[in-house]
């Protein structure tokens, strides 16, 4: 498992531009790791749908 977070830790780096900045490292990770989270939890059925998230905000 550590060695695909390595092989996808590179991958994003590969997409940065060459003149960024540490906060644009530390936010595309961060990025990442929340897309991670949200597939996971759609995958497990703990997401919520669209009515739900509108009920709650409204």
């Amino acid at each position: 498992m550590k060695t695909l977070v390595r092989e996808e830790a590179q991958r994003l780096l590969q997409t940065l531009p060459d003149d960024a900045t540490w906060d644009d490292v530390q936010y595309a990770i961060l990025f990442r790791q929340s897309i991670a989270r949200g597939m996971a939890d759609s995958e497990t059925g703990r997401g919520k749908t669209s009515e739900e998230v509108r009920q709650h905000l409204a």
